[in-house]
């Protein structure tokens, strides 16, 4: 195991991984402000579902005490970075952040004149961000908020980096020990001390960057590049829809030429897709450019929820009983398939949106948090689907396996006779429902 220790600030779907990665090859603390979520971990349970329970029994020291922080040679910073009520950069998090690793910085300054540093840790401290911002962040913002809570200098006394992180959570085959790392350090020196250690735990290799500038730049257009194409793909579903045409009929048909993007229709959540073109256009407007393309981007996928309630609602009305009387049931809520993350979860939009219509909504999710599901958006989950009354329609929101795995039996046993499945993912197309039941299919 190499000298070089390390600390990883924030154990969410990003620094969790990437801890237990690393501390497979440098002495490695991961650190959490909550108490609860360490007290998890060191259980072996990772409510994320991103890490295996054999994965924590590994080397990764785990803590929410920051006295086990200084005398680190790098801390990594994998803190949130969501947008405010208006779409503004909330940086609290990583400002936070920085307070709690300019305090580590300044006691193990503290520390070197009382405690000789092992072999080949002489180097001063280096602090990466993994976090999503926009460029300037790094140095302009971290940098001197370091400094105030250290009282060092940075540049002399410790070190600046950056490094994007490129989790995909729920994602099996591009893990953190599977895909290129963008880095780049202050100074060319730091960029190859970064490069031993992220080197150290990916296959395929570390890619250095111009500068932490032009890394923070090239993450947060990696995530509004996808969400322009799917804003593109919504607006055009909206178009076909007025024809009839199903977009997924559509899709499969124009991905039989061979260099078409095959990007899919739906409402767009998460904590990175949904978020980080308002970081570049917070950048674009503070610098005198209007952002035209990303914002409008934006628009159409914020209205994707209420625009799908709306379709549901005027086929649910068309059926009987009359509307004022409907019940659905919708089938997911995390804002992605297959992981239990809720946070920006835009079918809790179409929830309420549906219940602005009059309908009596029940929601199912196995892999949500019902508490947190009660906290995050006032929603109550069926704990089963056992023994439910047949409901009016029912909405596939999310395509989790267990829904994508329902035949037409078990499907229309949820569905009253001429009851509306209302599939937003396309996950049923191939079913064939017995005669009377319908179909809406985004």
């Amino acid at each position: 195991m190499l000298t070089t220790r390390i600390a990883v600030i924030g154990l969410g779907y990003v620094g969790l991984p990437l801890a237990v990665e690393l501390a497979r090859h440098f002495p490695t603390t991961g650190f959490d402000i909550d108490a609860g979520r360490i007290a998890e971990l060191r259980d072996g349970h990772d409510r994320t579902r991103e890490v295996e329970p054999d994965d924590l029994r590994g080397p990764l020291a785990l803590t929410s005490d920051t006295a086990e922080l200084p005398g680190c040679q790098l801390y990594i910073v994998t803190v949130p970075t969501p947008v405010d009520a208006r779409n503004q950069p909330d940086l609290g998090a990583v400002l936070a952040a920085c307070r709690t690793v300019g305090a580590a910085l300044r006691d193990g300054k503290r520390l070197e004149g009382v405690e000789k540093p092992p072999e080949k840790t002489l180097e001063k401290p280096v602090v990466v961000f993994e976090s999503t911002v926009y460029p300037g962040v790094t140095e302009d913002i971290c940098g001197p908020a370091l400094e105030e809570a250290s009282g060092l200098v940075c540049g002399r006394d410790f070190f600046l980096g950056y490094s994007p992180e490129r989790i995909n959570p729920g994602d099996r085959e591009h893990t953190i020990s599977r895909i290129t790392k963008v880095i780049a350090g202050q100074t060319a020196e730091v960029t190859e001390r970064l490069a031993a250690v992220y080197g150290a735990v990916t296959s395929a290799g570390v890619y250095r960057a111009a500068g932490i500038k032009v890394a923070e730049a090239a993450k947060v257009i990696e995530n509004a590049q996808r969400d322009i194409n799917i804003a593109f793909i919504n607006e055009v579903s909206m178009i076909f829809g007025r024809l009839g045409i199903s977009i997924h009929d559509v899709l499969e048909a124009s991905s039989t030429k061979w260099n078409f993007l095959n990007f899919r229709p739906g409402m767009v959540g998460g904590h990175c897709i949904g978020v980080d073109p308002f970081y570049l256009a917070h950048l674009s407007t503070s610098i005198g450019h209007r952002p035209e393309v990303i914002l409008a981007g934006r628009r159409i996928n914020e209205t994707m929820p209420g625009y799908i309630a709306d379709q549901i609602a005027e086929r649910v009305a068309a059926g009987e009983p009359p509307a004022v009387a409907s019940r659905i049931l919708v089938l997911g809520l995390t804002f992605k398939e297959n992981v239990p993350d809720l946070r920006n979860s835009k079918v809790a939009s179409l929830v309420n949106r549906l219940r602005v219509h009059g309908y009596r909504v029940d929601i199912h999710d196995p892999l949500a948090d019902p508490a947190e599901a009660a906290e995050l958006y006032g929603i109550a989950l069926r704990p089963t689907l056992d023994a439910a009354e047949p409901y009016d329609c029912v909405v596939g929101a999310v395509p989790h396996r267990e829904y994508s795995a329902l035949t037409a039996n078990s499907l229309t046993r949820l569905i009253r006779p001429g009851g509306l499945v209302a599939d937003i993912k396309g996950m049923w197309r191939d079913l064939s429902l017995p005669e009377g039941y319908r179909r809406w299919v985004l």
